[in-house]
């Protein structure tokens, strides 16, 4: 049975434009697609049931609108919509562990981060066991529409590591790009290491490769290759530059259709973290970002 697509909205225009790109990427993958609204009373006390009925009320109007606004440009397209009654973050992990992946809007960098990615988007990202792809208002979203300029329509991802550090995020990649006809480019950051680094086994493998940068070109190639195999239909370029990951990803991420980014979970005292190169792609892209757990 095919995965949902699943898509956590809240009435506003970021999530508006999340629905979209969800009802566009179900559309392209032959998959139904999910609307949530999650709503939670605040309080059980009989002097605001009124409230609370009202509540309740505008959370299936919200839900009702994206309903009748998907299935309108899509009447062929599976449509199931639900209100949740329980806690955003609760309800989307529940929502992503069972879909394909789960779509979210957000307004990205700015005075005031989306309300989906700065109140509890980051923690969806940063627990849930399926892909997330953030979603921001206003920049062309579509899920099957190019953006203009050199290098529209391709699908960028980054890779790091080994073959194996990057299979998740390239299978993802290369899937996004086989349903829609784009291309993929993978990008691999890398800079010049510590000193304290430079040991005989790294100088070795340098001079074997040529040079750092030729080793790194050789790493990027290796891990491709499987998913070149296997996806032979779909066009690659490989990028390699020296420099920080994230700048090197949003600078070929300009003209992209969709940036495809690993996570990193980081605990800490005041609270999860998704990575230093999720969270930049995720504030500063103009394009939807996906963030792919590992495998």
């Amino acid at each position: 049975m095919t995965r949902a697509i699943a898509v956590g909205v809240d009435g506003s225009a970021e999530s508006l434009a999340a629905a979209d790109w969800a009802a566009g990427e179900a559309a392209l993958r032959g998959a139904p697609l999910r609307v949530v609204h999650a709503w939670h009373p605040e309080s059980a006390d009989a002097t605001v049931a009124q409230d609370r009925e009202e509540q309740a009320r505008a959370a299936d109007a919200v839900l009702r609108e994206v309903e009748t606004r998907v299935s309108g440009r899509r009447p062929d397209l599976r449509v199931s919509a639900e209100v949740v009654g329980d806690s955003p973050v609760a309800a989307l992990l529940r929502e992503a562990e069972r879909a394909e992946m789960l779509v979210l809007g957000s307004r990205g960098h700015g005075a005031v981060v989306g309300f989906l990615l700065g109140s509890y988007g980051q923690q969806v990202i940063a627990d849930a066991q399926r892909p997330v792809v953030s979603v921001r208002a206003g920049t062309g979203t579509g899920a099957e529409a190019p953006h203009a300029g050199d290098g529209a329509g391709e699908i960028v991802v980054g890779q790091h590591g080994e073959p194996e550090d990057g299979e998740a995020v390239l299978r993802f990649a290369f899937e996004a790009a086989a349903a829609r006809g784009a291309a993929v480019r993978a990008v691999r950051a890398w800079t010049l290491p510590p000193l304290y680094a430079y040991n005989t086994g790294v100088l070795d493998m340098a001079d074997q490769a040529g040079g750092l940068e030729p080793m790194e070109r050789q790493a990027l190639a290796r891990a491709v290759a499987p998913w070149r195999e296997r996806f032979p239909d779909v066009p690659v370029t490989e990028h390699v530059e020296i420099g920080s990951a994230g700048q090197v990803l949003l600078a070929a991420a300009a003209d992209a259709r969709l940036l495809v980014v690993g996570r990193r979970t980081h605990r800490s005292p005041i609270g999860t973290r998704i990575g230093s190169v999720a969270h930049a792609a995720l504030h500063h892209a103009n394009c939807p970002v996906a963030v792919v757990p590992p495998a």
